[in-house]
């Protein structure tokens, strides 16, 4: 997949993005300690005809950590890139981490999202002082560290992609290891291996767990686009309360829990499952105004 990456700036701030495909836009806000150049998921919709904008959020990549500052802040600036590009209305996917910020956004500018999707997403508040995660996050992935954590995973899955993706796996997946194995193939373990190369925190995770605090079930509840939520019933990361809590709460909203082996719902022998569903939601909620993306 060809991929354009480009950086915006306006009022002293900084929007790295990147532009794959032709033809209705999506805008995807990636996951925690990813980028820009996010690439899960990407291929079928591609294929099927859709451009897919990715701007690096809050504190990744080149993106100005000081638009973290809020939800309501980053969402304004994400607001003002697609007007850069002359977007005005386009699909929303948020992925993991990348909850909170997709699903304020649809709240906050319900003119310009036909369709929400959340994939595997948190909702609500995620990680707190007392949950072990967060007590990590806050040691090795912290800037001043984060940098050599994933050059050492980076190193290590390299070196021993198997053993790595074998010891990495509990962490995304409540299934045994002899499941998840019966579920995974050789390219999804190169996959996650490429993973492992592709992703830096930055400012960006730390940021992503302290606005999930801000989430409400306001936010939730006033969202009028339709929305899928898609989420892996053996998600070993993001607990099954998150997907039922936001399709309690928002009006127009369609769950599908799938049977993929955990987190990355993108991955895995089920992984077409996921396309499908999304593919077919996306078709069924099309656009009516016209796109386009100006000349960058």
């Amino acid at each position: 997949m060809e991929r354009s990456v480009e950086l915006f700036s306006i009022d002293d701030m900084t929007i790295e993005y990147s532009v794959i495909g032709k033809g209705e836009p999506i805008f995807v806000f990636h996951g925690g300690h990813s980028n820009c150049n996010e690439e899960f998921g990407y291929k079928g919709l591609v294929e099927n005809g859709y451009s897919i904008i990715t701007p690096s959020r809050a504190g990744y990549g080149k993106t100005s950590k000081e638009m973290g500052e809020s939800l309501v802040t980053s969402c304004e600036y994400y607001a003002k890139l697609l007007d850069h590009l002359g977007i005005t209305q386009t699909h929303v996917i948020a992925l993991s981490a990348g909850g909170p910020t997709g699903i304020r956004f649809a709240s906050l500018f319900p003119g310009r999202v036909k369709s929400l999707t959340l994939e595997s997403a948190v909702s609500k508040e995620w990680l707190t002082p007392k949950d072990l995660e967060y007590k990590a996050a806050h040691i090795i992935f912290r800037p001043s560290v984060e940098g050599f954590t994933w050059k050492m995973l980076g190193f290590f899955s390299n070196s021993f992609s198997k053993l790595m993706f074998n010891m990495m796996s509990s962490q995304f997946s409540s299934l045994s290891k002899e499941d998840i194995k019966q579920r995974i193939g050789d390219t999804d373990v190169a996959e996650f291996n490429k993973m492992n190369n592709r992703q830096r925190s930055g400012s960006g995770f730390l940021i992503d767990i302290k606005q999930a605090k801000e989430l409400t079930s306001r936010d939730l509840r006033s969202i009028s686009s339709p929305v899928l939520i898609l989420h892996s019933k053996n998600d070993g990361f993001i607990p099954l309360k998150h997907p039922y809590h936001a399709h309690k709460n928002i009006p127009h909203s369609e769950i599908s829990v799938l049977d993929s082996w955990g987190h990355l719902i993108w991955l895995g022998k089920l992984s077409r499952e996921r396309d499908e569903k999304l593919i077919s939601f996306l078709k069924s909620n099309k656009l009516e105004e016209s796109f386009s993306l100006n000349e960058t």
